[in-house]
């Protein structure tokens, strides 16, 4: 989580929302990602997104089965789908996401949602101050 929130700062000096992910694989980091829909004009240029490009790049796959997703927000809707496309084994972020979290904070695509044909595992919290503070920041600045 704390390389997911190195890049979470990456995007922040790009003008991004801060958010970060990492996706590894063991203990190895097989993918990586920030925010970059305003930069790359792509509103689905998500941290999460990012990641999962990378990671199917460098293993010649878009499934990525056994993976663990970091990343210090609670995935969208949009996000929490291409996980579960992915085959991803479980996702751990830090911050809940109260407008549009899907990982139980308003919507309930992972884990629970039994309709898909993978179930992605999730679990919230890990450094969950330090990314929920990073993001009041950048949206405190935004504001003034």
């Amino acid at each position: 989580m704390r390389r997911a929130l190195e890049l979470a700062r990456h995007a922040e000096a790009q003008g991004e929302v801060p958010v970060g992910a990492v996706l590894v694989l063991g203990d190895e980091i097989v993918g990586e990602g920030w925010n970059q829909p305003i930069s790359r004009h792509d509103p689905s240029a998500h941290a999460e997104i990012m990641a999962l490009r990378d990671a199917g790049r460098r293993l010649g796959n878009y499934r990525l089965p056994e993976t663990t997703l970091y990343v210090t927000l609670e995935p969208c809707p949009m996000c929490a789908g291409a996980i579960v496309h992915a085959r991803v084994g479980k996702v751990i972020y830090a911050a809940s996401d109260p407008r549009s979290g899907a990982a139980g904070s308003v919507f309930d695509l992972l884990p629970s949602d039994q309709r898909f044909n993978h179930v992605t595992e999730a679990e919230g919290g890990l450094l969950a101050e330090e990314s929920a503070e990073l993001l009041r920041q950048f949206f405190r600045a935004r504001r003034r």
